[in-house]
């Protein structure tokens, strides 16, 4: 059985981080996305952010058909890139999702970088995204993409964080079993739709802070629907607090957006509400 411990988290003096969601829009040129990506890190550092995140396929359209040729291994040029601009600023970088190639098999993963520009950890998309919805969105990210067998969880020097990619994000036990394992707050670069945003991105994103009591920071690339994909990303990048209120969100366009984290807040919730406390592991 797994065990909930530290279930106050912090004390409510712990420093209260900054966070930057860098909204990128992408395009077909990853030379270009890659020079974005480093101007909004750099953007990022200037308003102060301690840690910087980055959406999912940041470097490459989100379309089977660009993912094997725009596929790197580990250490790689995007991945070199962001090490060295988490050194440079000292700042800790969620890279966001690039494909990666392993031994032949493409995976949609996220590099994370402490301040020393040294990896945290890789997160591979464990839930691929393979839907049909009529009169929506038609996708099956399994025709490239090989699945992740790994929950990641990472020491970011202000707070552990659980780290999903996108249709992670739709399966509650993921997000419960990372805050039993010691998740104070869960990120997830993402990529939804015009379809799907608009009906569950906000929606699941409340949902998991609520129900939980974690911070979850989802982030989105921009929405540009002349871009040559056949996916649209639906924007809208956000913040939900443990109370499951929204407290930054983007539009749809290309933006930084900034929020210091409370860490208290996170052990105020569990005192005043303590849902995890209450859980009936005797009986599910």
């Amino acid at each position: 059985m797994l065990i909930i411990t530290n279930m106050d988290y912090v004390k409510p003096d712990t420093k209260s981080p900054k966070i930057a969601l860098c909204q990128v829009k992408v395009s077909a040129d990853k030379d270009k996305n890659l020079a974005k990506a480093e101007e909004m890190i750099s953007g990022s550092a200037v308003k102060g952010a301690d840690i910087i995140v980055l959406p999912e396929m940041f470097n490459c359209p989100y379309n089977n058909r660009f993912f094997k040729s725009y596929a790197e291994s580990y250490p790689g040029k995007t991945t070199l890139l962001l090490a060295g601009l988490a050194k440079k600023y000292s700042v800790c970088i969620i890279g966001g999702s690039i494909p990666e190639i392993d031994n032949g098999n493409i995976f949609n993963s996220c590099f994370s970088f402490d301040h020393n520009g040294l990896l945290l950890g890789r997160h591979r998309k464990i839930h691929l995204f393979d839907v049909d919805i009529k009169d929506g969105i038609s996708f099956k990210e399994s025709e490239t993409i090989t699945s992740g067998k790994d929950i990641t969880i990472i020491p970011t020097g202000f707070f552990n964080a659980g780290i999903q990619i996108c249709y992670d994000m739709r399966f509650p036990e993921l997000t419960r079993k990372m805050v039993r394992q010691g998740a104070e707050i869960i990120i997830v670069p993402a990529a939804f739709n015009m379809t799907t945003g608009p009906a569950h991105w906000h929606l699941i994103s409340r949902s998991r802070a609520l129900d939980n009591q974690v911070y979850f920071i989802a982030v989105s690339p921009a929405r540009d629907e002349s871009a040559d994909s056949v996916y649209t990303a639906y924007g809208h990048s956000l913040i939900a607090d443990p109370w499951g209120r929204i407290i930054a969100q983007a539009g749809t366009d290309e933006e930084i957006v900034t929020a210091e984290i409370d860490m208290g807040l996170i052990y105020k919730t569990r005192q005043e509400l303590p849902l995890l406390k209450h859980l009936r592991n005797d009986l599910y």
